[in-house]
Formats: structure tokens, sequence, C-alpha cells
């Protein structure tokens, strides 16, 4: 484990794979992290192959330092920047973002223009502190937010997931829904259409915003939101290989 530091006292962590061509970076998913289950199944994917691979954990999760109520899209997005820039600057780049992480991949694609070699999304959850989470909760539940900083929802994959006052307020300048997206690399966007927590539809929406003219949207009939069993990971592996001139099995 490597730790770079964004923030004086946070200390992010990550793991690089050195090899050829763009960096394959991995962004994970709210409340996830690099130990999961597509970001360990991309770095084998890469390592077999010989090809440069980062994957790293936001300041609140996994291995880095920080409290997670405290952050926003913004402070994420940021913690994802600021570990790129440190660990392969000047580099291609490649990005893959599942849920929440294909956000922040909208967010910092733009900025490395030429250097964005290519973007695959899994489940993207663009926008969803205000397309998702903020329509989704009850008076009561808006109430205790107001007055406590934080309310929990419940998850099926696990413990109820806390969601705070920090991460609406910290998200709210970085929507992404709102005006065309300045992507132009190649896209592919995956998402699972028995997804409980993302509507498949959102992916339409993103692919209208998408400035790029080569996005192609591949529907799972039985994907849930974690797109993370064997086929689909070989599905991961076919669709990054595609892009990277790769055999994807």
């Amino acid at each position: 484990m490597t730790y770079v530091s964004r923030l004086s006292g946070i200390n992010l962590a990550y793991e690089f794979t050195e090899g050829k061509g763009p960096v394959v970076m991995f962004c994970s998913g709210y409340a996830s992290d690099m130990a999961g289950t597509k970001a360990l199944a991309l770095e084998a994917w890469c390592k077999a192959r010989g090809r440069a691979m980062l994957r790293f954990d936001y300041a609140g999760h996994g291995a880095s330092g920080g409290v997670f109520t405290e952050n926003g899209i913004g402070d994420w997005a940021a913690d994802a920047e600021c570990v790129l820039a440190q660990v392969a600057p000047g580099r291609e780049v490649f990005l893959v973002g599942s849920s929440m992480g294909g956000w922040i991949a909208l967010l910092l694609g733009p900025k490395l223009g030429a250097r964005l070699k290519g973007l695959v999304l899994l489940a993207p959850a663009p926008d969803f502190t205000e397309t998702l989470l903020a329509r989704e909760l009850s008076p009561e539940q808006a109430e205790e937010l107001r007055t406590r900083g934080v309310v929990h929802q419940p998850s099926q994959y696990g413990e109820p997931l806390p969601f705070s006052l920090a991460l609406l307020e910290r998200s709210a300048g970085f929507l992404v829904l709102k005006s065309e997206i300045a992507v132009t690399c190649p896209v592919r966007i995956l998402h699972g259409m028995r997804d409980d927590d993302v509507p498949w539809k959102l992916s339409l929406k993103l692919v209208e915003m998408l400035a790029s003219q080569d996005v192609r949207l591949t529907y799972v009939k039985t994907g849930d939101h974690r797109l993370s069993t064997p086929e689909d990971l070989a599905l991961l592996g076919q669709t990054v290989g595609a892009l990277l001139g790769e055999d994807g099995g």
C-alpha cells in the first residue's frame, strides 16, 4: 500500500501496477473501495497483459484517511485528480468508473483532454445526489438530515449507508447532466436492467449529454447494480480490451 496526500493529515491510499499503454484507472463507487471485486478483477486483467493500472481509495473510503461523512463529490473528484497527477503525471489515461465512480470519471475526463484515451462506465450514477438521493428521502428523513447532518438508507449489500448533508452540499456544484459533457474519446457504458439503485434509463440520458460521437450503451438484462458476476466481469474485460486493442478474455 502506498499513499499520497491532497490535504494535510489525509493520506490517500493507492496501488499502482506499472506497464504499457495508457494507465487504466479504476474509480470505485459510493462507500466502496479499491479492494472491491471489479477493481481487483480489472487489475488482474491488466497484469495478465502487462498494462499499467491504478486503483485508489477516496478520502473516508477503504485504507485512506479522512471522515466519510465530511466529504462530497467535489472532494472525491479532487482526490482522483490528485492521485493520478502524483502517480502518473503526463501519462495517457483510460478511465473505468463504477456507479459514483462514473460521475467522478465524467468530472476528471474533460480535464485530461487528449490524454484520455477511453472511458468505460459501469452502472454510472452521475448527479445521484440530486436525481436519486434527494428525491427518495421521505419528509422525516429529510428533516433528520437537516437536524442531525446524516441519514442512513437501507442497502441490499450490507449495513445501511450513511448519506450526509455535507455530501449534498459538497456535490451540488459538480453536476454534469446540466450541459454537454466535454468527453470526446470512445465511451462504453454497461448497465444492468435489474439495477435497483440507479435506473437503467439514466444511461440513455448520459449518452445524449456526452460530446463523443463514439458512444455505445450495452444493457445486461439480468444484471444488478454491482455487475460483479463472472459473466459481468468477463464483459468488462471484453469491453476494455476492445477499446485498448487487446483480447478481452
